[in-house]
């Protein structure tokens, strides 16, 4: 492997996007000094085995290839390789990371991931470094990292949890049911959804709620009151204002004017 480096200075209209790359390359590397960065930075360990030192208790987390090693602006970190270390690394920040902290996607407290399949973490990160290198890469490059963390956050037993709930939200149910339905207590369900998606099963059982309402609305000529009970609300007027407050659209105004069909609705 040769080593490279390319660094970006994004300028203000880039700035603009919310999340932009300031840098990439690939490196064989040794032990280093406790630094910390003025920036986010994830890393592909491709090969290799050692620790990671992280955080002010200069904590050291086991790390063997293949693994992402999330790096925080402000906090320390330094290798401890045990072997020579082959990795790639991206540097990238914005206000984005903000929002992508709070969904869950990027997790101070878990700098080391490992994958049970690292084939779609690897391709997710090549096809960053492919796109540093080429011309004009500052806003491809800001697909590809959302496409990165996206898919470095998915692959995890967490994130599974959070997908069941939403698939069993349209069943109207407590939060204690369904956490047993998914074999978890309910201070388990709700820490499980926060590692995943930084927010509460309640949010994502109104969430899955209002997407299939939403679908239903536009692909459908159901009323109103029987879309809501379909996703789980018996009361219509409910449902109606529930919709409305967090759509911003009331369910027959998104009919009309929230969806490409523009079927015509009956009431």
């Amino acid at each position: 492997m040769t080593d490279w480096s390319i660094y970006f200075t994004p300028n203000e209209i880039q700035r603009r996007l919310g999340l932009f790359c300031l840098g990439a390359g690939e490196q064989r590397t040794t032990a280093s000094n406790e630094r910390a960065l003025g920036c986010h930075a994830v890393v592909l360990l491709r090969y290799g085995t050692g620790h990671l030192l992280h955080g002010p208790d200069h904590t050291l987390h086991e790390v063997t290839a293949p693994a992402l090693l999330w790096l925080f602006p402000g906090v320390l970190h330094g290798y401890r390789p045990a072997t020579q270390w082959d990795q790639a690394w991206a540097l990238f920040g914005g206000p984005a990371t903000d929002a992508l902290t709070a969904l869950g996607q990027l997790d101070q407290t878990r700098p080391v991931r490992r994958y049970a399949d690292p084939r779609p973490v690897e391709r997710a990160f090549t096809r960053l470094l492919g796109i540093a290198r080429a011309p004009t890469p500052e806003v491809r490059a800001v697909g590809a990292l959302f496409d990165l963390i996206a898919t470095a956050a998915a692959d995890d037993e967490q994130d599974g949890v959070a997908e069941q709930l939403g698939r069993l939200a349209l069943q109207p149910a407590t939060m204690n049911a369904y956490a047993a339905e998914l074999g978890l207590s309910l201070a388990e369900l709700r820490e499980a959804v926060r590692r995943a998606t930084g927010s509460t099963p309640q949010e994502v059982v109104l969430t899955a709620r209002l997407n299939e309402a939403k679908t239903l609305l536009a692909e459908s000529e159901l009323p109103v009151a029987v879309i809501g009970r379909q996703v789980g609300y018996d009361d219509p007027a409910y449902f109606s204002r529930l919709f409305s407050a967090r759509v911003g659209q009331s369910p027959r105004e998104f009919r009309r004017f929230g969806s490409v069909g523009g079927r015509k609705s009956s009431f």
